[in-house]
């Protein structure tokens, strides 16, 4: 019985690393299409629309659809597990690509802005990859699991602008339509790849099921969702405008699709390593970390205009959103036991993926009223907050 025990535990190791890295791909997969989208979206708002204010609304619009899918997919994947829910994603970003291929081929801002509405559900419901990978690791590996899925950014990150650069061209004088036809394959390859994938089925129902508001009071709570909140939001704020900002500073769209580039590999890249940083020095150190870089954002953006400033300020822009984004992840997990998990999990994304949305739109406008300066100053009141919370936190515990 001893000999064969280290055997099942090496097998059950390498089944369960096996699911870790293929959630890894298919987050990988979905996440490209989201990079591409955002080094294409303000450009093409801004020639489609006739108020050039509203040149950052589509994204808007599928970060708002990014929200709403919080609280459904929680639904889907409380009644019927992670596959069937996955899959929903994976339509929803196929239908998201075709209807952005039909509004640039008929040059229609509305029909271009409604294909945001599925992409953002498909967006949204990606989102619990990380969760999924937390619940298919052993609580040792789980926030290396969780890194390590954010890290197939990465691959999106390297592939999304490419795909965006090479193939942009294609079916020219509807620029993008090529870029939009390759990202509807991505959602299909992810829906093979889930197949293979060991998902843990729907959990139990409880027979009284805990009040959300007792979650959303939870002080763990709270500061994993102010944290997510502040991570994802202030790097959208900023990077939402960055090709529309270089477009004006007479950058062409390779410059700009360049730096989103830099920018979602600083995103992802650290997520190799994070997570056994959090293992060791714990998830505040590593947002607090997060916070001075997303500031030196800030400093970087301010210092000047060249292609450099562009691509050093996204850099950090990109590494303090891992470092913040990935605690506050880690954070959630001890928020919630294992009954309450789907509904904790989907009121968070509600809550960051709202100010996302928020951000989104508010980041065309306030671009176009007030400046790049002024946008670049707004994240840093927000930035305080968040780091006066976890301070908080560490003092009352």
């Amino acid at each position: 019985m001893s000999a064969t025990a280290p055997t099942a535990d090496a097998r059950a190791d390498a089944a369960m690393r096996r699911d870790v890295y293929l959630l890894f791909l298919c987050q990988a997969l979905m996440n490209a299409s989201v990079v591409g989208q955002v080094a294409m979206s303000a450009l093409i708002g801004h020639s489609l629309a006739d108020d050039k204010a509203l040149a950052t609304l589509p994204m808007a619009l599928q970060m708002a659809a990014t929200m709403a899918a919080s609280i459904p997919a929680g639904m889907v994947f409380a009644r019927l597990g992670r596959r069937p829910g996955f899959f929903l994603g994976a339509t929803g970003a196929l239908l998201g690509s075709l209807t952005f291929a039909a509004g640039v081929w008929q040059g229609n801002f509305v029909l271009y802005c409604l294909g945001a509405i599925p992409a953002g559900l498909g967006f949204g419901i990606s989102q619990h990859y990380r969760f999924a990978a937390a619940e298919v690791a052993a609580p040792a590996y789980r926030p290396k699991a969780i890194s390590l899925v954010m890290a197939g950014g990465v691959l999106a990150a390297i592939a999304g602008p490419e795909l965006v650069k090479h193939s942009k061209d294609l079916f020219a004088p509807h620029l993008f339509l090529g870029t939009y036809l390759i990202l509807a394959c991505l959602p299909v390859a992810c829906a093979a790849l889930l197949t293979f994938v060991n998902l843990p089925p729907a959990p139990p129902r409880p027979k009284v099921a805990t009040p959300i508001g007792e979650i959303l009071r939870r002080p763990a709570f709270i500061t994993a969702a102010l944290t997510g909140a502040v991570a994802y939001g202030t790097m959208n704020l900023i990077m939402t405008s960055t090709p529309l900002e270089m477009m004006l500073c007479g950058y062409g769209v390779s410059d700009s699709a360049t730096v989103i580039q830099a920018h979602a590999v600083a995103m992802f890249l650290p997520g190799f390593v994070t997570g056994r940083i959090i293992a060791r020095v714990g998830a505040r150190p590593v947002i607090a970390a997060g916070a001075v870089l997303t500031a030196a954002c800030v400093v970087i953006a301010l210092a000047g205009k060249d292609f450099a400033h562009f691509t050093a300020a996204l850099v950090a822009l990109g590494l303090g959103w891992n470092f913040m984004f990935t605690g506050a992840t880690t954070l959630l997990s001890e928020a919630h036991d294992g009954a309450e998990r789907v509904r904790a999990q989907a009121a968070n994304d509600f809550i960051v993926f709202g100010t996302v949305a928020c951000t989104a739109f508010s980041s065309g406008l306030i671009h176009a009223v007030s400046g790049w300066g002024v946008l670049n100053l707004l994240l840093l009141p927000a930035l305080v907050l968040s780091l006066a919370r976890i301070g908080w936190r560490r003092a009352a515990a």
